[in-house]
C-alpha cells in the first residue's frame, strides 16, 4: 500500500495496525552523532498514549519505545533508525459485530472499496494509533531542531464553541500539561472539559483545534513553487487522522480584510534592523520562512465512534440496518493530538533545514559548507528578529 512515507531528506516509514502486534517507525537520513535515548522518544509518547485522563479512549497502552537500530553509545550512527511500540492491550471483541457493517464516519467502506479487503480490528492502518508512529520520528526531529535553537509548540484552542483566548509562547510552555485538555488558556481548559464530559454522557462526541507556534525557524527555508513551507505544512497536518483544515497566520479571517489591514508593514527597530511590524502571514510569504515565528492552526472533526445509533448497510445482505459503536474510544482527538501536530511539524522543519543546507546531512558535529542560499537566508535572519506575540 503506497502513502506510508513522509519526507525526502529526513524519511519517515511507519508500519502496523492498531490491533495488530506491533507498531513501528523506521527512520532514514538523520546525521549521525545525535545523542539520543529510548527516554527522550518516550518523553513524548506519554503525552499521546491512551488512557490519560477522563477525556481520553480507557485503552491502555504503555506505549513503551523499543531502539532497534541507528544507535550505537547513546548517538545516531548514521544509518536508518528503528523504533518499535507493542500493542498490548488489544480487544477486537467490540469490532467483530462491525466487520461487515462499516461505520458511518470511518475509513472502513473506503479501504474495502480500495482493496476489497480490509482489517476491520479497530480501524486496523486507518487507526489514530499509527500517530504514535509519528509522535516518536518527531521526537528525533525534535532533538535535532533544537540544536539550531528551533522549538515547536502547541496547545488546544476550541473545542466545540469554546474558544481560548491568544496566548503567548510562554503561556504554552507553562500550562499545557496542567491541563488534560492541553489549553494554555487554563480558564477555556476547563470549560473545554465540561463540554467533553457532555458529549460522552450523551453518548456523542465534539470537535477542536490545535495552534501551533514554531520560534527560532531561519529566513530562507521553503521551496517555490510547488514545495512551499506552507504547503508541507499543510500536507503534513491533512495527513493527521480526522484533521479537516489547515489555517496558516490570520487564515480564512482574510476575505473580511482590505490589504491594507492585512500586509505585514516593514519597519527598522532600534538597533537599525528591517523586520515586520507585525506577523499576519503566519511567518511565512511567498512559500518561504520570514524569521518571525510560524504560526498555524489544525483542525480536527469529532471522532467517528459514538454509540448513538446511525444507519449503515449490511455487506453480506444489502440491508440499510442500525448501529451503534460501542467499545473504547475518545470522545474529542484535539487533547491527545498536540504531540502529534508538534511531531509533523517538526518533521517538515527539519526536512526543509535539511534542504536548506541548515543542518549537516551526515553528521551533527560539523557545519555544512554554506551555498549560496544558505547565506542569503542568514543574511534575511539577520536583517529582522522581532517575535511579536501570536496575537499580532
Amino acid at each position: 500500500m503506497k502513502g506510508n512515507a513522509f519526507g525526502r531528506l529526513f524519511r519517515i516509514v511507519t508500519w502496523g495496525e492498531s490491533h495488530g502486534p506491533a507498531i513501528g517507525v523506521v527512520i532514514d537520513g538523520c546525521p549521525a552523532g545525535l545523542p539520543l535515548e529510548a527516554a527522550d522518544i518516550q518523553r513524548e509518547l506519554d503525552r499521546r498514549r491512551p488512557g490519560q485522563s477522563d477525556v481520553t479512549t480507557s485503552r491502555r497502552e504503555s506505549d513503551s519505545a523499543q531502539l532497534l537500530s541507528g544507535v550505537f553509545e547513546g548517538r545516531t550512527t548514521g544509518t536508518p533508525i528503528s523504533i518499535l511500540i507493542r500493542n498490548e492491550d488489544v480487544d477486537s471483541s467490540k469490532y467483530e459485530p462491525l466487520k461487515d457493517r462499516p461505520r458511518p464516519g470511518h475509513a472502513d467502506w473506503s479501504y474495502l472499496a480500495k482493496h476489497g479487503h480490509r482489517d476491520w480490528r479497530g480501524g486496523g492502518r486507518s487507526s489514530a494509533r499509527e500517530t504514535a508512529c509519528r509522535v516518536a520520528a518527531g521526537a528525533v526531529a525534535r532533538k535535532l531542531l533544537a540544536r539550531s535553537g528551533v522549538e515547536v509548540a502547541a496547545h488546544v484552542n476550541r473545542i466545540g464553541t469554546v474558544v481560548g483566548r491568544a496566548v503567548s509562547l510562554a503561556e504554552i510552555r507553562a500550562n499545557v500539561e496542567r491541563t488534560p485538555v492541553r489549553c494554555a488558556d487554563l480558564d477555556a481548559a476547563e470549560a473545554m472539559r465540561r463540554v467533553i464530559l457532555q458529549a460522552r454522557e450523551a453518548g456523542d462526541s465534539i470537535g477542536g483545534s490545535v495552534e501551533c507556534l514554531a520560534t527560532g525557524v531561519p529566513a530562507g527555508l521553503g521551496e517555490p513553487v510547488y514545495d512551499k513551507l506552507e504547503a508541507e505544512l499543510a500536507r503534513a497536518m491533512l495527513s493527521i487522522n480526522a484533521s479537516t483544515a489547515f489555517e496558516i497566520g490570520t487564515g480564512r479571517d482574510v476575505v473580511g480584510m482590505a490589504g491594507s489591514e492585512l500586509n505585514d508593514q516593514m519597519t527598522v527597530d532600534e538597533t537599525g534592523r528591517v523586520t515586520l511590524a507585525s506577523n499576519r502571514a503566519g511567518g511565512i510569504q511567498g512559500g518561504i520562512s520570514t524569521g518571525m515565528p510560524i504560526r498555524f492552526e489544525v483542525s480536527f472533526r469529532p471522532p467517528s465512534s459514538i454509540a448513538r445509533p446511525q444507519r449503515t448497510v449490511d455487506l453480506t445482505t444489502g440491508e440499510e440496518v442500525t448501529i451503534e459503536v460501542h467499545g473504547r474510544h475518545d470522545p474529542v482527538i484535539p487533547p491527545r493530538a498536540v504531540p502529534v501536530v508538534e511531531a509533523m511539524a517538526a518533521l517538515v522543519l527539519v526536512d526543509a533545514m535539511l534542504l536548506a543546507g541548515r543542518i549537516h546531512p551526515d553528521r551533527v558535529d560539523e557545519p555544512r559548507p554554506e551555498s549560496g542560499a544558505a547565506r542569503g537566508a542568514d543574511a534575511a535572519a539577520r536583517a529582522g528578529t522581532a517575535v511579536p506575540t501570536p496575537a499580532d
